[in-house]
């Protein structure tokens, strides 16, 4: 009977696996697969209630919180959205620098809610003199902002952010950390945020169909008083599913134990070292870029940690290639990259460098990349 590692090697192979180095998802590891298929266990039994448990004072250390920490079943869209359904009854400020933190104005609105966007140019970041202007006003009552937007690779100051809860203390403060979460500290107490999510796709190198979140207890008193918000990602219920180490509807067992893997490395490796980690293999990545005669698309000094969003010609400066023959060629290697994303695709290409990996992996991408920037 062939081992866990040489079967797994073995189906990798017979399916032509290409390595993942995309925004998201991002690659999985034979370990974590072995924990995703452990044998299932009854969801209200005593088994998940402890598998939960478990990972609750974990999740709490990661995010620097005393809060507790919720577990969905769904893409971090559904916990984006449920962040509107259940925070939102005046109106909302999106900030939009990307084309992920673009749409959450349309999903806004789809919901019915009253919304305006605050839009700057996409590589550039959100900054809190912009937001002070907006909530001045006084017509908001809550504001949402995507700490780092993936498709231009560019991550806006948070703290800097977080700073004008003190001065507008009603204004709900929700933030997607998607492709951020467990790649650097957030310190979800200390910023004074109200909703804070991620999936498990990016960061955490989970498979995708999880999220986490957490939220202040402003947030879950102001859910309290929505009649709208629904079931499914009512805040409300959350809590009071997590108090008894619990979800409100059928959980992904599997995502669960899976995720319960992965924490137990996290603590392993040591968080500051994984910290670390992330931000050596992120430098390497932009070292290799202009090595090659490219610029950043990011504003500089707000680049993202995670991946690399390369110039190509979205912006003036720099040397430009065919992106689609670069991935082509790449992909043959047996390696995937990004080509773009929405109205910047061919004219960006982006690298990833979050969850597992590190500089020795990195490297064989980077060698791949040079094999292919010499046939091009």
């Amino acid at each position: 009977m062939l081992a866990l590692s040489d079967a797994f090697e073995k189906m990798q192979a017979s399916m032509g696996h290409i390595k993942l180095h995309i925004p998201g998802p991002v690659e999985v590891s034979e370990k974590t697969y072995k924990a995703f298929c452990a044998p299932m266990i009854g969801h209200r039994g005593q088994g998940y209630k402890d598998l939960v448990a478990k990972i609750q004072p974990q999740l709490q250390q990661l995010l620097s919180t005393k809060q507790l920490v919720y577990l969905s079943t769904s893409s971090a869209w559904g916990v984006m959205e449920g962040s509107i359904r259940n925070l939102v009854s005046k109106k909302v400020l999106n900030c939009m620098c990307g084309a992920f933190s673009d749409k959450w104005l349309d999903v806004s609105r789809r919901c019915g809610k009253q919304a305006d966007g605050l839009q700057v140019e996409w590589g550039s970041p959100i900054r809190a003199e912009a937001i002070d202007k907006k909530l001045a006003t006084g017509e908001y009552d809550a504001l949402t902002l995507i700490h780092n937007e993936t498709s231009t690779g560019t991550m806006s100051p948070l703290a800097e952010i977080a700073a004008l809860k003190r001065k507008y203390p009603d204004v709900m403060f929700i933030v997607d950390s998607v492709s951020s979460m467990t790649a650097l500290p957030i310190k979800f107490d200390e910023l004074g945020i109200d909703v804070l999510l991620a999936g498990t796709q990016k960061a955490f190198a989970l498979p995708p169909g999880f999220a986490v979140f957490t939220c202040s207890p402003a947030a879950l008193a102001k859910a309290a008083t929505i009649k709208d918000r629904g079931y499914y990602f009512d805040f409300v219920e959350f809590q009071k599913n997590a108090e008894q180490s619990m979800t409100p509807s059928t959980p992904s067992i599997s995502h669960t134990y899976a995720l319960n893997s992965k924490l137990d490395e996290f603590f392993t490796e040591g968080l500051e070292n994984r910290y670390a980690r992330h931000k050596k293999t992120n430098q390497m990545t932009r070292d290799w870029a202009v090595k090659h005669g490219f610029t950043l698309f990011p504003e500089k000094g707000f680049e993202s940690v995670t991946l690399t969003c390369v110039n190509n010609g979205a912006k003036p400066g720099g040397r430009t290639v065919d992106v689609a023959k670069l991935q082509k060629l790449v992909k043959e290697q047996g390696f995937l990259i990004d080509g773009g994303y929405g109205k910047i695709k061919g004219t960006t290409f982006r690298l990833s460098n979050m969850g597992d990996e590190t500089e020795a992996t990195m490297n064989q991408l980077y060698a791949a990349l040079d094999k292919a920037m010499a046939q091009l």
